[in-house]
């Protein structure tokens, strides 16, 4: 049961930093009219909020009874193959975006990462949440 509880606590901390994305992404403020440390604060939100979304998703996979190496890649490759995640393309490339936050800042960089969170990561993250959601229903662990 301690497993559960672990990867439930993880996604109730996701699907609240997964609000907090949205709550820009799906405002009427579009990616170009961000000021700079708006653009600054959604990075950061996208930082935490994919680190949560992985380990999440290799908590969820353990609690299923998967063996694979740890770590995002390993984990969003088995929920890939689980169907937890649909576009394993798409987790790579924000995959790659979360190196990119973290390694360097380049303003070139970030005003492309803010643009890919409103036009793709942001989806991607809200897709995760729904089908945690629809797990934890399947599982009955509301």
């Amino acid at each position: 049961m301690e497993q559960d509880i672990r990867w439930l606590q993880r996604y109730d901390s996701y699907h609240r930093a997964n609000k907090r994305i949205l709550d820009i992404t799906e405002s009427e403020k579009r990616a170009d009219d961000l000021s700079e440390l708006e653009m600054e604060g959604l990075i950061q939100r996208f930082e935490y909020t994919f680190e949560l979304a992985w380990k999440t998703l290799q908590d969820l996979m353990r609690y299923k009874g998967y063996e694979f190496v740890q770590g995002p890649n390993g984990t969003l490759q088995m929920a890939f193959e689980d169907g937890m995640i649909s576009n394993h393309d798409g987790w790579r490339r924000m995959a790659k975006a979360r190196i990119t936050t973290s390694h360097t800042y380049n303003e070139g960089d970030a005003i492309e990462i803010v643009r890919k969170i409103y036009d793709e990561y942001s989806h991607l993250l809200k897709q995760l949440d729904d089908k945690l959601e629809q797990e934890k229903l399947r599982l009955g662990l509301v």
